[in-house]
């Protein structure tokens, strides 16, 4: 099957969550320029709305993701360090 290379390294959102080994959920990916979905197949559980990283093509239309964080964002939430008087 052919894969789709342009899709690695995006991140998503799910519209279903996905169940491990029992079965893939979808997400939905912004890539070339568009929204597009795929089958999302995950070692562990998510949950719907979770927002994931695609790490895999697994061949058409379908892909490895794992949840994600933008690491951005904890920064944003840290609170300001201490200032000595």
């Amino acid at each position: 099957m052919p894969q789709d290379e342009a899709v690695i390294g995006c991140t998503g959102k799910l519209l279903i969550g996905t169940r491990g080994s029992a079965g893939p959920g979808e997400i939905l990916v912004r890539v070339r320029g568009g929204s597009e979905t795929f089958l999302a197949w995950s070692e562990d559980p998510l949950p719907t709305g979770a927002t994931v990283l695609v790490i895999e093509s697994r061949g058409c239309r379908a892909v490895g993701v794992i949840e994600w964080a933008d690491p951005l964002d904890a920064l944003v939430a840290m609170p300001p360090a201490p200032t000595e008087e």
